[in-house]
């Protein structure tokens, strides 16, 4: 059950909020003075909100900044069954998923070492705040790209394509994004493109907010909610956990999860794309497809393929 997954973030993480130092006693949280790289080129317009800067290997500020504190610092979830989650099989019962050995490759890149990193477990609306805050370097943590986005942090190409669902009871009326939603609490989480969707249009459907995704599917279990929207490729490992749970109609939205970083990272933005370009390289044999097959291929069938990057000038 999923409930089982809801750990506290001080049994594996470091809170947000707290300055943890690492291992040879430099601060491993990162302030908002210390993002001293070029800022990275406004956005006139967000035609193509996928399209990322071109990959390199070339040091900057932030890349400085990391090797200098010994650790990667990521924003992750330990909630998310299959992309970032308390896997109780594994030794140490550490944290595992799709999210968290994307996170292991971009460490490895950066300083040789794939465990040289600290987690630190962030609610959805709370993404973009740390970044910004310096709280966290990255935040892997099955974040959507989009135009808004753009305008606070800055993204990777994308390396997984998902779409918003309904998740329901079995035996529910609710049939999916539709009319079906008419006077049903359904719930989602803040700072979310699910909230974003229902703002723009509800179906008259009584909208409840929570901090985390997982929230939604605790409230849908004790019967405070009557259903949930969320990402697909969320909801599909939340429906292998709870067999009473099944997603409904089609997913009716396209959207693409990146990398998250400051926009004022430019060369961790341009490093974190040389890594998803050697992640995604080899067809069935990339370590894309392997992290797929073991994290995700049980619960969300069918991918085939990475979506292919995008990138931009300037």
């Amino acid at each position: 059950m999923a409930v089982a997954c809801a750990v506290t973030a001080a049994t594996v993480l470091l809170p947000l909020a707290s300055a943890a130092p690492d291992a040879a006693g430099g601060a491993a949280v990162r302030g908002p003075a210390s993002m001293a790289a070029a800022p990275a080129a406004p956005l006139d317009t967000c035609q193509d909100p996928e399209a990322s800067l071109r990959p390199s290997g070339l040091d900057g500020a932030a890349i400085a900044r990391i090797k200098a504190a010994g650790k990667l610092v990521a924003g992750v979830d330990q909630n998310s069954f299959r992309w970032g989650y308390r896997n109780q099989a594994e030794d140490g019962a550490g944290l595992d998923g799709f999210d968290i050995d994307l996170v292991k490759a971009i460490a490895q890149d950066i300083l040789g070492d794939p465990n040289a990193v600290i987690y630190r477990a962030i609610p959805t609306s709370q993404r973009i705040p740390a970044l910004q805050e310096g709280r966290v370097d990255i935040v892997v943590r099955t974040m959507t790209i989009n135009c808004k986005r753009l305008e606070e942090v800055a993204f990777s190409t994308a390396y997984f394509e998902a779409g918003q669902q309904v998740l329901a009871p079995r035996g529910s009326k609710i049939t999916g994004y539709d009319t079906s939603l008419r006077d049903q609490r359904i719930c989602f989480a803040a700072g979310s493109t699910a909230e974003a969707t229902l703002k723009a249009q509800s179906y008259g459907s009584v909208p409840v907010t929570v901090p985390n995704q997982l929230d939604c599917l605790v409230r849908l279990q004790l019967g405070e909610v009557d259903g949930i929207v969320t990402d697909n490729a969320l909801a599909a490992g939340q429906a292998a956990q709870d067999p009473s749970v099944r997603l409904v109609g089609s997913p009716f939205t396209r959207e693409f999860y990146g990398v998250a970083m400051n926009k004022d990272a430019s060369d961790l933005v341009r490093r974190v794309n040389k890594v998803l370009e050697e992640y995604r390289s080899g067809g069935d044999e990339s370590r894309w497809m392997k992290s797929y097959l073991k994290h995700l291929q049980p619960v969300l069938p069918g991918v085939t393929a990475p979506p292919a990057p995008k990138y931009r000038d300037g």
